[in-house]
């Protein structure tokens, strides 16, 4: 039994699973999400309440969210709210909102329907910028847009994590309380902007003279940690301190030496937190709620294509692009799990199998989308060159 194993020896597997994992992924351009917690569903019942584990998925979660926020100084936030929020807007709607009302009429309560709806809201951001980027697609017209949209989800999924944490503490949840959770967040956000432009104002110049890139990582790990903390203290997630600590650095203008620091420590730790998720999947008991999980896969590849075909064309693009836009955007994968993570018993094998499923979806229809495109509208006209006669 792994468990009746050293904590240390159990580390040193998981690791080199990892690797294992990570080359095939490498090798077979598979996203090696689906594969890590395909990997944690199989060790689950061997590998039980590894503190290593645990904690290392908890610091890699904290510091994806802290890389993220380092994306969004407050201009930017700003300038995206401009350009994509009626896109947005539209995708919070049939994203969550409509897959909300599916999960209500299948019989289940608010908080539930409230979980899967967040489940089932955010496109992977990693899934979907590495087929971009595999595929070549990086210059197409759609990129501008999906990353947008991306980029709105990345803002919105925290505070559905927050409103999650919120809920899930079985006290009775009223109007008052939600005020308070909103105060809290406003709070936490009023405070990493004014550090951010107080205290951290000169932090770039601060971290140039400092030689040591050890001491860079505890610094930055500390502060990463320390923000995400904070929000538990006070009842919020550690994502959405995680991502605020971010955005409070992302203040010094040029955020690559932190980014270049913090990465390594996130890429060798970020493969832990979806293993750590699927080893708290057990399906022994089957998958619960088939139909209903059929239904909400079904419903949340359309709404993705959806926001795609119509936010798309708000955001000037043609209806070929739109289209491709929309059949890209399909893939769930890290936001998921994260919101995934605060379900229990039945709710988190539920959870799981919609995010491995999706995942392995969204996948496909990416890669297929051209050729959807070309079926549906025909080979694209070539412009014409104007030939300039010599004179």
């Amino acid at each position: 039994m792994l468990n009746e194993l050293p904590i240390l020896l159990d580390a040193g597997l998981v690791l080199l699973g990892v690797f294992v994992l990570g080359y095939m992924a490498l090798k077979t351009k598979f996203p090696n999400v689906i594969l890590y917690i395909l990997f944690g569903i199989a060790i689950g019942r061997l590998f039980t309440d590894n503190v290593i584990l645990y904690l290392a998925s908890e610091v890699a979660i904290v510091l994806l969210f802290f890389i993220l926020g380092l994306e969004f100084n407050t201009k930017r936030l700003g300038n995206i709210a401009k350009k994509i929020w009626s896109a947005g807007l539209l995708d919070v709607f049939l994203s969550l909102g409509v897959s909300m009302v599916i999960v209500l009429a299948f019989g289940a309560d608010w908080y539930t329907a409230f979980l899967i709806g967040g489940i089932a809201f955010a496109t992977s951001s990693t899934i979907t910028a590495k087929l971009l980027n595999d595929k070549g697609r990086m210059a197409n017209a759609e990129t501008e847009f999906m990353l947008g949209v991306l980029i709105f989800e990345d803002l919105v999924a925290p505070i559905i994590v927050a409103v999650l944490i919120a809920l899930s503490s079985g006290a009775e949840f009223t109007g008052f309380d939600f005020i308070i959770l909103m105060g809290k967040i406003l709070g936490l956000a009023l405070l990493a902007i004014i550090l951010g432009k107080t205290a951290f104002k000169r932090f770039e110049e601060f971290l140039m003279k400092i030689d040591d890139e050890d001491i860079k990582i505890g610094l930055l790990v500390g502060i990463a940690t320390t923000f995400g903390g904070l929000a538990l203290f006070i009842g919020l997630s550690e994502v959405l301190g995680a991502f605020l600590a971010g955005v409070m650095l992302a203040e010094i203008g040029k955020v690559e030496r932190i980014q270049s620091v913090v990465l390594p420590v996130q890429d060798l730790l970020l493969p832990t937190f979806f293993i750590y998720f699927g080893t708290t999947i057990h399906l022994g008991d089957g998958i619960p709620m088939p139909v209903l999980l059929a239904v909400l896969i079904i419903w949340s590849m359309l709404a993705k294509i959806l926001v795609g075909m119509i936010g798309g064309k708000w955001y000037g693009l043609s209806k070929r692009v739109s289209l491709r836009a929309g059949l890209s955007i399909c893939a769930r994968g890290e936001f998921s799990v994260v919101i995934a993570s605060i379900a229990v018993a039945s709710l988190k094998v539920f959870a799981g199998v919609y995010v491995v499923i999706s995942a392995f979806i969204g996948m496909m229809l990416f890669n297929y989308a051209p050729k959807i495109v070309i079926k549906i509208y025909g080979q694209p006209e070539k412009k014409k060159k104007s030939l300039k006669v010599p004179t």
